[in-house]
């Protein structure tokens, strides 16, 4: 029985770390008006009949703090990688040299960073509801193999256990966010 309780303990926090990984990514596609080359981790270029990520085909770097530069490693790619960051609709405007793709990222205004705010705020808000979820998942675990025989003390043990790895993860969650917030709203 105690085997099953440290499995289901397991399981919760796997589900927890993989609500705070998501919520990672979804926070760096949400840009502070600063160029980082991680900005374009989502873009997929099509290369040889397939989608391939970005980073596969170019190396990507930052110039300056508002350009970006890609530097493709043929040549014969550069229009479509500029396709490629067009099609990803992340507001940038690629602009093709002939040897490389810059971007500049425009400054964001105050009315715009209000906005990114929010939406850091609403994705901090649904890992929440994700690591509650596993949380009720994991109680809902326990509840059932208290009802098979475990002994009270025991699931009272482990619902205690779910809940501290619960506040936990919560509270990183809430200083994540609050750092993108400072990070989106700094001038």
């Amino acid at each position: 029985m105690q085997e099953d309780v440290q499995l289901i303990l397991e399981m919760a926090e796997d589900s927890m770390k993989d609500s705070m990984s998501h919520l990672e990514t979804e926070l760096t596609k949400i840009r502070a008006g600063k160029a980082t080359p991680s900005m374009l981790d989502t873009v997929r270029v099509e290369y040889y009949g397939g989608m391939v990520p970005l980073s596969q085909v170019a190396t990507v770097g930052t110039l300056d703090s508002r350009t970006i530069t890609i530097k493709p490693w043929e040549k014969d790619s550069i229009e479509l990688i500029e396709r490629g960051i067009i099609n990803s609709n992340l507001g940038f405007a690629p602009q093709n040299n002939g040897e490389s793709v810059m971007i500049s990222v425009p400054p964001l205004t105050e009315e715009r960073r209000v906005q990114l705010v929010k939406q850091a705020k609403s994705v901090g808000e649904n890992a929440k509801v994700s690591i509650r979820s596993a949380r009720k998942e994991a109680n809902d675990s326990i509840k059932k193999m208290q009802k098979d025989g475990l002994a009270d003390d025991n699931a009272k043990d482990a619902e205690s256990s779910i809940q501290k790895l619960t506040d936990q993860y919560i509270s990183t969650i809430d200083a994540v966010v609050s750092n993108k917030e400072k990070d989106v709203m700094t001038v």
